[in-house]
């Protein structure tokens, strides 16, 4: 996020903008179907987080709850954060072995920009759940985990 008028603009330091990140993501986001928040409310640095998508209507993710893990090195926001689902998920764009979404395979994090944060990660994956070619995968069974 950059703030600013008459072409300059100030770059928002990493921990004010992850704290703008943890407050929009307690209150909820949108239809209520993808949160985050932070793993360890001690650490100063705030790396490490836990998202939450609920499938999407009319797939074969409808109703599942599904658990990724995301963490914010010390460049966020100038790169993306890594992003591995916890829950097991078979999704085109995910390493079958260990959940991790793969950034090759995920425009968001493959032209990742410094405006994008976690919530829109969390909600394009959603999005991804929903494609023609995610959206009848064969899944692992419910509550198994990488």
């Amino acid at each position: 996020m950059t703030l600013g008028s008459a072409g300059s603009s100030v770059v928002v330091p990493r921990n004010f903008r992850l704290l703008e990140e943890l407050e929009r993501g307690e209150k909820g986001i949108g239809d209520g179907t993808v949160s985050y928040g932070m793993d360890d409310g001690d650490d100063i640095y705030m790396r490490s987080w836990t998202g939450t998508i609920i499938g999407p209507h009319n797939t074969v993710h409808e109703g599942r709850i599904y658990q990724l893990k995301l963490f914010c090195d010390k460049d966020y926001p100038e790169k993306p954060p890594s992003v591995r689902f916890h829950s097991r998920i078979n999704m085109t764009c995910v390493n079958h072995e260990t959940g991790v979404v793969e950034p090759k395979k995920f425009g968001l994090l493959a032209n990742w920009q410094r405006e994008y944060s976690m919530e829109d990660i969390l909600t394009q994956l959603k999005k991804e759940m929903a494609a023609p070619h995610n959206r009848k995968l064969v899944q692992p069974p419910e509550g198994t985990y990488f």
